[in-house]
């Protein structure tokens, strides 16, 4: 037989301050899984990137832009974001995300970066 399936609601694991914002790491690789899913808030999060992991971030509530390699996106409920390893990527106004990383997220593979080191420009949606 194989693995047993995890079932978890949110509300059952611990609010953890990280980069991005307040995150509840709902599927984790201690869990047996190769991806990981995280519930994100995002005020302003701290410009970062990954070596290995790869994201997708789908929101949930609220609003915001998501700046990827210095280009800001407008976010809001329905928006799908797609971020390969190496992207330079951030949030900030006020939304709520889910997050699926594969691998399964590693703190040890995360690294901020100085803002002035990231140059900014709006992309319009449309």
């Amino acid at each position: 037989m194989g693995k047993e399936p995890v079932i978890r609601h949110e509300m059952d694991t611990e609010l953890v301050r990280e980069t991005c914002g307040g995150s509840r790491r709902i599927i984790t690789a201690q869990d047996g899984s190769k991806s990981s899913m995280h519930i994100v808030s995002i005020a302003d999060s701290k410009m970062h990137y990954h070596n290995e992991i790869e994201e997708i971030y789908y929101i949930l509530a609220g609003w915001g832009y998501m700046n990827i390699n210095g280009k800001d996106y407008e976010v809001y409920p329905g928006t799908a974001i797609y971020i390969p390893a190496g992207a330079v990527h951030g949030g900030r106004g006020g939304f709520v995300t889910m997050v699926v990383c594969t691998p399964a997220f590693d703190p040890d593979d995360q690294f901020v970066v100085a803002e002035s080191s990231v140059g900014y420009e709006h992309v319009d949606r449309g």
